[in-house]
C-alpha cells in the first residue's frame, strides 16, 4: 500500500505543478514592470493594463475549462494550459512593442485559468478519501511556491546581468533581464507538459464516459482491485442519481433560499480581493522602490514577501480545520486592516526633498534636465514631489529614473514599511488566501454547488482585475498612503461582515449546513 500512496502523491504532485506555473505567471510581472514600462513608456493606465490582462483571460477560460475538459479530458486540457503558459512566456519575453505584451500576456491567462479550475479537480476525482484534502492542498502550496520562485529568479537576473563574465555578456542579461524573467517560465511550462504524459487520464472521467476497462486500470494502480471495482459501482450509482434529478442552472443561484449563502459567497469572494493582495504581488517591487529601497533591495523584500506567505499558508492549512474557519478570517482580516492603516500612516509621514545625492545623480544621468526650479525644496507629500519631478522631466525620464530619484529624496521610516507589507501579507495568507476556497466548498448546497463556486470565483477574478488595473493610477493620483487607506477601510468592513454575518462551518457535514444555511 505504501507503494500506492507513493503512486498517488507523484500523480498529485506532477498535476499539482499547474498551480506552481500560476503562481509563477501571476508574479513574475512585480519585476518586469519595473523594466517594462520604461522600456515601452507606458501610462500608468497601460502598465496596470498589461498587469491585469491576465487576469481577464483567466477568468474568461474559467468559464470554458471545465465543460471543455467534460469532453477532451481534464489531462488533455491541462496539457493544453501548459502550452499556454510556454507560448505565453517566450512571445511575452521577445515582445517588440506594448500591444504584442499585453497580447502575449493574456495567452499566458488562459493557462492560468484551465490550471486553477483543473489540477484541484483532477486530484479531486483521483484521491482517495482519506487523502483527498491533504493532496488537493498541493494545488494551492504550489501556487504559493510558484509566488516566491517567480520572485527570486527575478533577484537572481537582476543579480547577473550586473556580472561582466562571459555568460551575462553572451545573453544580454542586463539589457534585456526582464525578458529573461519572463522567458525563463517555459523551462517550467514545458516540463508540466512533459510530466502530464506520465499521469494517467481521471478515472472518474474514463467512468462517465464509458470507458471502463481502462478506468479499472487506472484505480487498481491507485487502491486494490475490491476497491476499485467499488468505486466504479459507486460513480456509476452517483450518475445514474444525477441524471434523474433536474439539472440546475445559472438562474438557480437566485432562488430566494440561496441568498444568504450567495451574499456570504459573493461578500468574501470581493473581500479577498479588495483588500489589495495582487497590487502587493503584482507591483511588489514598485511599491518598495517608491518607499525608497532602491532596485536591488526591492526585488530582496519581494522575496521575504514570498517566503512570508508560504510559510503563514502552510501554517493556516494545518490549523484550520482545528481552529476553524471564522477565527481565522476575523483574525486575519483584523491583521490586514492594521498593517494597511500602518503602511499608510508610513507614508503619509513621509517628506521629500531633492538633496545634493539627487543632484549629483541628476547631474551624470540628464545633464540636459534643469532641475533648479526643485532643488532643496521640502515637499510634503508623494503628490507633490512628483508633480514637481513632472515639471522639469518628460514621461519617459520620470519612469527611467523615478526610482532612484526617490531612493535619494525621500525620508521616511523604511523598516516600518517592512514591516507593514509583511504583516500584511501574513495575515490574508492565514486568512483569505486559502479560507475562501474552502468556504465556499462548503457554503453552497450539492445540487448548485458548482455552479455557485464558478460565479463567486467570477465575481472574485473580476475584482482583482480591476484592482490591479487601477492600482498604478491610484498611486499617481491618490498617492501611496490614500490608497492604502481605502484598502484598509475596506478590511474593517470586512471584518463587521465576518464577525455579524459569517457562520462557523468547521466539523458540520455538508447535508448539516444546507439545513443550517440554506433558508
Amino acid at each position: 500500500m505504501k507503494s500506492k500512496r507513493y503512486v498517488i502523491m507523484t500523480i498529485a504532485l506532477i498535476v499539482a505543478l499547474g498551480g506552481l506555473l500560476m503562481g509563477f505567471d501571476a508574479s513574475v510581472i512585480s519585476g518586469v514592470n519595473v523594466f517594462v514600462g520604461p522600456e515601452f513608456n507606458m501610462s500608468d493606465l497601460e502598465l496596470g493594463w498589461s498587469t491585469s490582462c491576465l487576469t481577464l483571460s483567466a477568468a474568461l477560460a474559467m468559464l470554458f475549462a471545465g465543460p471543455l475538459s467534460d469532453r477532451l479530458g481534464r489531462r488533455t486540457v491541462l496539457k493544453y494550459a501548459a502550452i499556454f503558459y510556454a507560448i505565453s512566456a517566450l512571445t511575452s519575453a521577445m515582445a517588440p512593442n506594448y500591444t504584442f505584451f499585453w497580447i502575449a500576456r493574456m495567452l499566458g491567462g488562459f493557462g492560468v485559468g484551465a490550471s486553477l479550475i483543473l489540477a484541484p479537480m483532477y486530484i479531486a476525482e483521483m484521491a482517495p478519501p482519506h487523502l483527498r484534502g491533504r493532496l488537493v492542498s498541493f494545488n494551492q502550496l504550489n501556487i504559493v511556491i510558484g509566488l516566491s520562485l517567480a520572485f527570486f529568479t527575478n533577484y537572481l537576473i537582476l543579480q547577473m546581468g550586473k556580472d561582466n563574465g562571459g555568460l551575462a555578456r553572451y545573453l544580454d542579461l542586463n539589457a534585456n533581464n526582464w525578458r529573461w524573467m519572463l522567458g525563463l517560465e517555459a523551462v517550467p511550462a514545458v516540463l508540466y507538459f512533459m510530466g502530464l504524459h506520465f499521469v494517467p487520464r481521471s478515472p472518474r472521467w474514463l467512468i462517465l464516459n464509458g470507458e471502463l476497462g481502462e478506468a479499472k486500470k487506472v484505480l487498481i494502480k491507485l487502491s486494490s482491485e475490491n476497491e476499485a471495482n467499488k468505486a466504479i459501482e459507486e460513480i456509476q450509482k452517483s450518475e445514474e442519481s444525477k441524471n434523474k434529478e433536474k439539472k440546475s442552472t445559472f438562474k438557480d443561484l437566485w432562488n430566494p433560499t440561496l441568498k444568504f449563502v450567495l451574499i456570504i459567497g459573493i461578500a468574501i469572494g470581493i473581500l479577498q480581493q479588495i483588500t489589495g493582495i495582487n497590487s502587493v504581488f503584482f507591483y511588489a517591487t514598485m511599491i518598495f522602490e517608491q518607499a525608497g529601497f532602491g532596485t536591488d533591495a526591492s526585488f530582496v523584500q519581494a522575496i521575504f514577501i514570498g517566503l512570508i506567505n508560504l510559510f503563514f499558508t502552510i501554517l493556516a492549512i494545518l490549523v484550520i480545520d482545528k481552529l476553524g474557519r471564522k477565527p481565522l478570517l476575523a483574525f486575519g482580516v483584523l491583521g490586514i486592516a492594521i498593517f494597511m492603516f500602518l503602511l499608510a500612516y508610513s507614508f503619509n509621514q513621509a517628506t521629500y526633498k531633492f538633496s545634493d545625492e539627487a543632484v549629483a545623480y541628476a547631474a551624470a544621468e540628464m545633464s540636459d534636465v534643469n532641475f533648479q526650479p526643485i532643488i532643496d525644496v521640502e515637499y510634503p507629500s508623494e503628490i507633490e514631489f512628483n508633480a514637481a519631478l513632472n515639471s522639469v522631466l518628460n514621461g519617459l525620464q520620470l519612469q527611467s529614473h523615478k526610482s532612484a530619484i526617490i531612493m535619494s529624496s525621500i525620508t521616511m521610516n523604511t523598516t516600518m514599511v517592512l514591516i507593514a507589507l509583511l504583516g500584511f501579507v501574513a495575515s490574508f495568507a492565514i486568512s483569505l488566501g486559502p479560507v475562501m476556497w474552502v468556504l465556499f466548498s462548503e457554503l453552497f448546497p450539492n445540487h448548485i454547488r458548482g455552479i455557485a463556486i464558478s460565479f463567486v470565483g467570477l465575481v472574485n477574478s473580476a475584482v482583482s482585475f480591476l484592482v490591479q488595473l487601477v492600482f498604478p493610477w491610484e498611486l499617481g493620483v491618490l498617492g501611496s498612503d490614500i490608497t492604502y487607506l481605502i484598502y484598509g477601510l475596506f478590511a474593517l468592513a470586512g471584518l463587521i461582515f465576518i464577525i455579524k454575518v459569517v457562520p462557523e462551518t468547521k466539523g458540520k457535514s455538508l447535508e448539516e449546513l444546507e439545513a443550517q444555511l440554506v433558508r
